[in-house]
C-alpha cells in the first residue's frame, strides 16, 4: 500500500513536471510578423542572423528579444529655426522617410535609432539650410531635398537605416519679407506690362509701315479705305457723315511758292 501511494506521488510530481516545462515551452513561443524580424541575445551574446517572419522560440531567461520593424517609417522634423546664407531668419518643417534595413545594426550600432535619426535630421536641417540663400529654398527645393537625403543617409547608414526621402513641408517667412516679397512681385509684373505694351506698340508700327508702303504704290488703296471707313461708319445707329475731301481741291485757295498772299 505504501509503494503504491509513493508510486503515486512520484507520477504526481513528473506529471507536474512536465505540465511545468510543457507550459515553459509553451510561453517561450514568439509569433513574429511578416514586417518584423527578432533580433535574439542568449546569454549576452547576439545570434548570427535575425529571426522571423513566423514562428520563433525564444528561451527566457537566457534569451532576450528585440523586435525591430522594417516598414518605412515616416519623421515629422519639429519647427527649426533656419538663418540661411543672405541672413534671412526662417522656420522650416519637413519629414523624413526611413526604413531599417539591417535590424541587427539597429540594435547593436545606436541606442534607440528612431530618436537618433529625428535628432541628424534635425540639426542636418538646420546646417543645410543655412548654407543655401532664400531664393534657393523657395525655387530649388526638389535640389535640397535631394542634398538632405544624401546627407542623412551617409549618417544613418552605419546604424543600419535607408533615408530613401527627406521633404521639407513649409517655409515660414517673417512678415516684413512677405511684403518686400509681393512688392518685388507686384514690379515684376508692372516691368512685364510695359515690356509687353512696348513690344506690341513695335510691331503695330511696323504693320503700319507695311501698309503705307502698300498703299504708297496703290493710289487707289487709299479710296478704297476711305470707302471701307464710310460703310463702317453707316451701319451704326448715328447721325454723323463722314465724308472724305482729297486735300488737292484746297490747292486753289493758298498762294502758291513765290507769290504774296
Amino acid at each position: 500500500m505504501l509503494e503504491q501511494i509513493m508510486s503515486l506521488n512520484a507520477l504526481g510530481i513528473v506529471g507536474v513536471l512536465i505540465g511545468i516545462v510543457v507550459l515553459y515551452f509553451l510561453s517561450c513561443i514568439r509569433f513574429i510578423y511578416e514586417y518584423e524580424r527578432a533580433v535574439i541575445f542568449r546569454l549576452g551574446r547576439v545570434l548570427p542572423k535575425p529571426k522571423g517572419p513566423g514562428l520563433i522560440m525564444v528561451f527566457y531567461p537566457i534569451d532576450k528579444m528585440f523586435r525591430v520593424s522594417l516598414r518605412t517609417l515616416v519623421t515629422d522634423v519639429p519647427e527649426q529655426d533656419v538663418i540661411t546664407k543672405d541672413n534671412v531668419s526662417v522656420k522650416v518643417n519637413a519629414v523624413i522617410y526611413s526604413r531599417v534595413i539591417d535590424p541587427q545594426k539597429a540594435v547593436l550600432e545606436v541606442e534607440d535609432y528612431l530618436y537618433a535619426t529625428s535628432q541628424v535630421s534635425q540639426t542636418t536641417l538646420r546646417s543645410v539650410l543655412g548654407q543655401s540663400e532664400l531664393d534657393e529654398l523657395l525655387s530649388e527645393r526638389e535640389r535640397i531635398n535631394r542634398h538632405l537625403q544624401e546627407v542623412i543617409d551617409l549618417q544613418t547608414d552605419p546604424w543600419g537605416v535607408k533615408v530613401s526621402a527627406v521633404e521639407v513641408k513649409h517655409i515660414d517667412l517673417p512678415d516684413t519679407m512677405k511684403r518686400a516679397m509681393a512688392k518685388q512681385a507686384e514690379s515684376e509684373r508692372e516691368r512685364r506690362a510695359k515690356v509687353i505694351h512696348a513690344e506690341g506698340e513695335f510691331q503695330a508700327s511696323a504693320k503700319l509701315r507695311d501698309a503705307a508702303k502698300t498703299i504708297e504704290g496703290h493710289p487707289m488703296a487709299m479710296q478704297m479705305r476711305f470707302l471701307q471707313t464710310l460703310n463702317d461708319v453707316g451701319s451704326e445707329n448715328n447721325t454723323t457723315i463722314v465724308f472724305p475731301v482729297p486735300i488737292d481741291l484746297f490747292s486753289a485757295f493758298f498762294p502758291q511758292n513765290g507769290e504774296s498772299s
